[in-house]
């Protein structure tokens, strides 16, 4: 048996370190540590001990869990990382290690050090090893081998003073073997802690497949992780954990369905869907979607328990949405629209401004259009380019990012500060658009009115809606100059 440390690092309060951009919302929202939540389900089942820590999440420093991380001892110290947090995990690391006497073997895991493995090498003697791409497995073979990575698929690692690279480890067939993550969250985690502002909460994040069929040329996980085929659980288990969180997490209100494209096969969610209308379990539950989603299947998630349809809509310019290889189309974000008000589901909107093409006009064009949908809730991002992705390193090449340093991703406070400038569009217009658009789309007086109704008629949204509110309101007004 051996004993591991998984972290999830201080960085600054309520990091969401997990989420595709990594950073302190101006919801309110939370993430889940969800990859070393799942890391840790497939160690125990191993046979493995394991101490999971989410720091942000749980508040205070690293030095409030000293006592706590020495009793326990681990053999192996896995920290998670981001770009922008990344100089601080690895200091983190370089702390823990200094706590014992005896030697303890290092790893990093994320998107980060897969996409720079020399690079992130370079920045600390401390690390010993990085976790390369989908790591659960990984780190369950390390564990089984007492920590000694030579011949481990998917690791890289330190040798007599170079940088070893295993062969990649190939994408795991079967998810099935991956226990619950949500039996996970109720071990090992406060379910309290975490807010995701367009569910219902208390929520859990749990993941019915991984990687996405779809080339969206920002997009990071896909690109970095866990790769462009779309691989799931079997009906039976996705369903299986649904009637666990109802039966073992009653506190739960809502379940989010994380994935990339939960609906990439939509064949596969109708049967997930029959399943739980024949099982009757009784979950609510939210799910991230494509535009492309047909309405026969909206009308089968609703059935099933489905409240909430989380959509990129990403522009509303087709020439952008072309050039990011979005694969979808402007009258499709439309029908999308007509037809999950027509099976009575709430849309949550996603959108974006800083890609490939974009002008003050694009720009604009893309607040009309979030106005002409009009979703339940939105967010508006500026593009933030991740390394190991097409927009990185378009943004790279043609000298775009202004950046210094990783931590410069973010503003002081946590915030998406955008690096990347383009055509006259400097990051701080990109930023302020955002919140220009924020307040443009939640100020309405029709929008204001239209939520006043919808507590009233549903006061299950309240809580909800207050604290995301809250949230927001504090941002709605600020500039980024």
């Amino acid at each position: 048996m051996t004993r591991l440390l998984l972290l999830n690092s201080p960085f600054l309060p309520k990091y969401s370190r997990s989420s595709r951009s990594p950073a302190v919302t101006k919801s309110g929202t939370i993430y889940y540590p969800l990859w070393l939540a799942h890391a840790t389900g497939l160690l125990e089942k191993r046979g493995h001990e394991v101490l999971l820590l989410d720091v942000p999440a749980r508040g205070g420093g690293l030095a409030d869990y000293r006592e706590r991380i020495v009793a326990f001892n681990p053999d192996i110290i896995v920290v998670d990382t981001s770009t922008p947090s990344i100089e601080s995990d690895v200091a983190c690391l370089a702390t823990l290690k200094g706590w014992f006497a005896d030697r303890k073997v290092g790893v990093l895991v994320g998107t980060h050090p897969t996409a720079l493995v020399h690079e992130t090498f370079a920045l600390s003697p401390a690390i010993d090893v990085i976790a390369r791409g989908e790591y659960d497995w990984t780190l369950a073979d390390l564990a089984d081998r007492g920590g000694m990575p030579d011949g481990v698929p998917g690791l890289s690692w330190r040798r007599d003073g170079r940088v070893v690279d295993n062969p990649d480890r190939p994408p795991a067939e079967n998810l099935d073997e991956l226990p619950f993550v949500s039996a996970v969250y109720k071990k090992h985690l406060v379910i309290t802690d975490y807010f995701y502002a367009h569910c219902r909460n208390p929520v859990v994040s749990i993941f019915a497949g991984r990687g996405c069929p779809n080339r969206c040329f920002y997009c990071v996980y896909p690109q970095v992780m866990f790769g462009h085929r779309y691989r799931h659980r079997s009906v039976a288990h996705v369903v299986d954990e649904l009637a666990y969180i109802e039966r073992e997490l009653p506190e739960v209100r809502e379940v989010l369905i994380d994935d990339d494209n939960f609906t990439a096969d939509q064949a596969f969610v109708a049967e997930v869907c029959r399943e739980i209308i024949r099982r009757g379990v009784r979950v609510v539950w939210t799910a991230e979607v494509r535009v492309n989603l047909q309405y026969d299947v909206m009308c089968l998630m609703r059935d099933a328990g489905c409240r909430l349809l989380v959509a990129g809509f990403e522009s509303g310019d087709q020439g952008v949405l072309t050039a990011i290889n979005k694969n979808a189309t402007v009258e499709q974000a439309r029908r999308f629209m007509r037809d999950a008000r027509r099976a009575g589901l709430r849309v949550h909107g996603c959108f974006m401004v800083g890609n490939r093409g974009e002008t003050r006009a694009t720009m604009n064009a893309t607040l009309r259009f979030a106005l002409e949908l009009d979703p339940d809730t939105v967010q508006f991002f500026p593009l933030m380019v991740y390394p190991g992705t097409e927009a990185y390193r378009w943004a790279s090449h043609n000298k775009l990012i202004v950046a210094r340093s990783w931590r410069e991703w973010l503003t002081a406070e946590g915030m998406h500060a955008c690096v990347v400038k383009t055509g006259d569009l400097s990051p701080a217009d990109l930023v302020d658009f955002c919140d220009h658009a924020r307040r443009c789309f939640y100020l309405r007086p029709k929008y204001l009115l239209r939520k006043a109704w919808d507590v009233v008629t549903h006061p299950e949204e309240f809580g909800r809606t207050a604290r995301a509110g809250v949230s927001l309101v504090k941002h709605l007004f600020r500039r980024h100059r």
